[in-house]
């Protein structure tokens, strides 16, 4: 295979962007040279569904030279990033199938293009972003880099898969129980999301899933996630959730000195699930990494009620599922049997069936759980956990067996009342064990990172996460500069992603 650009796979953004700047490399070089990685690795991955390649030709037209990520490519999670007159699929066959394209750019793809970035195409994702790995029936799985026979997690599966498969150094996702955390800790790159309403949403939903949703990215170096977010974050015109742009910019902000720290290291799950030994081994050496580091750690417990937490996030997801509706009016049609997903087509039957009051509880539930995880960080600056508590299922074993899609099916037809409750809370444990560790901070909206430091015994990646009060997202990223120099991870190549470099 002949390559344009070999050494691009060597480059973060910032760091293509630099030798774009200075002139040793054309801006339509490092494309071809991106669009070389997507043709070559996403056939095996599938990680890429929908590409943009003359879009991305004409755009660089037209961007800004003096953007921070000039030339620079990047991809879009297929969810809530809307980008005029390209197709918006959500995973799902309904719009998929009624040629759905999005009719102006979202707030977050102008301020993409606003930093020069050029953007490629859209990434898998599971229906509507409602599952913990990325297998949506419309576009099949996206498979992970380290091991095609696993999943790449889920929802941002596609996006992590591409960013460490090197077919692009950055790439735009979204985080509503740990969407960017699950993927990045599962495909070894970084996953940061940050504080709610640091980053975008609108113009149509200006708090999904009542403000947990957050987006941001994924990326393989820290000061690209820096300056990722410096390009997202300011006031968003509308938003009731939306904080200001800090005066000093993130990626600055790296550089200034990080004070000793107090670690709470907790071990374990907020949600029911069992922690695997080589994740727990995992976690004590970042917790011994932190202390050589000069922080102070100490092991704490925190515990949260599971049984309301199910309940109340089952609700929260279930109500917001309903705004499929809002899709179903602007396309005009309702969808057929075969266009949502069973999972989906439950979740919005349950939402339909919501009383108000229902929803009025688990908004002042949420409310309250956030408050009762703020206090606790009244007395700790970080919060270190496992990312996830166990290693990433093959490709296929999350999906619904016949006996659950039968069922599922049945339960469309059942009014909403203690039976329905009872097996939302069932069907609910599967889903949440993923979420075991993440979670927690879209309730709270704390800022949170999936940090690839670690990799088992049979050559897959372990993520540790780290959480900071609301605000304190600076803080975190320089965390996490300290770490990336003290145990990088850079240098690590999934084994799928090394033959363009053999053949070039």
């Amino acid at each position: 295979m002949s390559l344009t650009f070999p050494e691009y796979e060597s480059f973060d953004g910032l760091g293509l962007a630099n030798i774009i700047k200075s002139g040793v490399i054309s801006p339509n070089e490092v494309l071809e040279a991106a669009i070389e990685r997507i043709e070559f690795f996403n056939p095996r991955l599938n990680a890429v569904i929908h590409k943009m390649y003359d879009q991305a030709r004409v755009s660089l037209k037209n961007n800004p030279s003096n953007g921070l990520f000039y030339g620079v490519p990047t991809l879009l999670k297929d969810l809530l990033a809307e980008y005029e007159g390209a197709p918006m699929s959500f995973g799902s066959a309904y719009a998929y199938q009624n040629k759905w394209v999005s009719k102006f750019d979202s707030e977050l793809v102008k301020r993409l293009k606003k930093s020069g970035m050029v953007i490629l195409g859209k990434t898998n994702v599971p229906e509507f972003g409602l599952s913990p790995v990325t297998e949506p029936d419309l576009f099949g799985p996206t498979r992970n880099p380290w091991d095609l026979e696993r999943s790449s997690g889920g929802s941002s599966g596609g996006a992590a898969a591409a960013v460490a498969a090197r077919m692009v150094p950055i790439a735009h996702g979204g985080d509503g129980g740990g969407s960017l955390r699950i993927p990045a800790s599962y495909s070894g790159v970084l996953g940061f999301k940050p504080s709610r309403g640091r980053t975008p949403t609108g113009p149509v939903f200006m708090r999904v899933w009542l403000g947990m949703v957050v987006e941001h990215a994924l990326s393989r170096s820290v000061r690209d996630s820096a300056a990722m977010l410096d390009v997202l974050a300011g006031y968003e015109i509308g938003s009731p959730i939306s904080l200001p742009k800090p005066k000093c910019s993130f990626l600055e902000q790296l550089e200034q000195p990080l004070p000793k720290l107090r670690i709470a290291l907790i071990d374990h799950p907020f949600f029911s699930a069992t922690l695997d030994p080589e994740y727990a081994a995992a976690l004590k050496k970042a917790a011994k990494l932190c202390e050589q580091l000069g922080h102070h750690v100490e092991p704490v417990s925190f515990e949260v009620d599971r049984d309301v937490a199910f309940a109340v996030l089952n609700i929260m997801i279930a109500e917001n599922s309903a705004g499929l509706k809002g899709l179903i009016q602007q396309i005009g049609t309702k969808p057929k049997a075969h266009q949502l997903e069973s999972v989906t087509a439950w979740l919005c039957h349950v939402g339909d069936k919501l009383s108000a009051s229902s929803y009025s509880w688990a908004v002042y539930t949420l409310d309250q759980a956030g408050r009762q995880l703020a206090e606790f960080l009244e007395n700790f600056d970080v919060i270190l956990t496992p990312t996830m508590p166990f290693p990433a299922p093959k490709v296929g074993e999350f999906k619904s067996h016949l006996k659950e899609e039968i069922l599922l099916k049945i339960l469309r037809y059942v009014p909403f009342g203690p039976k329905l409750q009872k097996y939302i809370q069932q069907a609910s444990e599967k889903n949440f064990s993923y979420m075991a560790f993440t979670g927690l901070y879209n309730i709270g909206g704390q800022p949170a990172m999936s940090v690839p430091l670690y990799w088992d015994k049979n050559g897959m990646p372990i993520g540790i996460q780290f959480a900071a009060k609301i605000n304190q997202d600076s803080m975190l990223l320089q965390l996490a500069k300290q770490l990336e120099e003290a145990h990088p991870w850079e240098q690590k190549r999934p084994p799928h992603c090394m033959q363009v470099q053999t053949q070039a």
